[in-house]
């Protein structure tokens, strides 16, 4: 069965058709790729699967579960969490906290919880070391105290990562992981996904293709709101479609 399965969806804009019938499948323990010019659909996709846009037709499916039209936080607690091209990060707390707030709610953020020490202590305590040994999964961990504000660009990325797994995510959903980001660093994000997709699901829509083709399980290629192709990677790569819609 698929983790995430889109059956016929289209999504309209006034007169423009963003999302003309579109039908894929995510696999979970698989890094499923998404490509296309710039306009080709791509973010009203992620959008769409993430709550942030509800779709004018169509279905979508979290395993046997119609999750159509759920708002984003009803899906971020059935387990599709996704991270932007720019990450959205609390500058001013630290690293550590940054990663602790993928956590909500906490015990100690309620009124009449806050009064009564123990019964929140020993959770924040926990959230603490999970957040810990995550920073360790993403190498962030020897920055731990740092304020966020203070990270590099790739970095941020990092901890955005690192905040979504706070969650334990069935479907990651990450948008152009890879933008402005050195090669160097590219490639290890993409090696840490690559050891995350052991357990979940890993959605990703990228244009550095010279970079991240070699990671990806399966790729789709939109163009003009459509799928145009699907695949392994050279398949899709090679496709005189695909190529023709890059080209222009």
């Amino acid at each position: 069965m698929s983790l995430l399965k889109l059956d016929s969806v289209s999504k309209y804009f006034g007169g423009i058709k963003a999302l003309d019938s579109v039908t894929l499948e995510i696999e979970n323990s698989k890094f499923t790729l998404l490509i296309g010019p710039n306009g080709s659909g791509k973010s009203t996709l992620i959008n769409v699967v993430t709550g942030i846009y509800k779709p004018d037709s169509g279905s979508i499916f979290l395993e046997d579960r119609n999750i159509t039209g759920k708002k984003p936080h009803e899906l971020y607690k059935l387990g599709i969490v996704r991270t932007f091209q720019n990450p959205q990060i609390f500058p001013n707390l630290s690293v550590l906290d940054n990663v602790i707030l993928g956590i909500s709610p906490i015990k100690g953020e309620s009124i009449l919880r806050s009064l009564f020490k123990p019964i929140w202590l020993r959770e924040e305590e926990e959230l603490a070391e999970k957040a810990y040994n995550i920073l360790k999964i993403v190498k962030l961990d020897r920055l731990w105290d740092r304020p966020a504000r203070e990270l590099s660009g790739g970095q941020l990325k990092l901890l955005e990562i690192a905040r979504s797994l706070m969650t334990r995510p069935r479907l990651l959903v990450m948008d152009e992981p890879l933008a402005g980001v050195n090669p160097q660093l590219a490639k290890e994000i993409l090696n840490i996904l690559t050891d995350l997709k052991r357990d979940i699901g890993i959605f990703v829509v990228e244009h550095r293709l010279d970079i991240v083709a070699n990671y990806a399980d399966y790729v789709y290629a939109m163009f003009m709101g459509k799928v145009i192709a699907k695949g392994s990677v050279n398949d899709v790569l090679n496709n005189p479609t695909v190529v023709d819609a890059y080209l222009g």
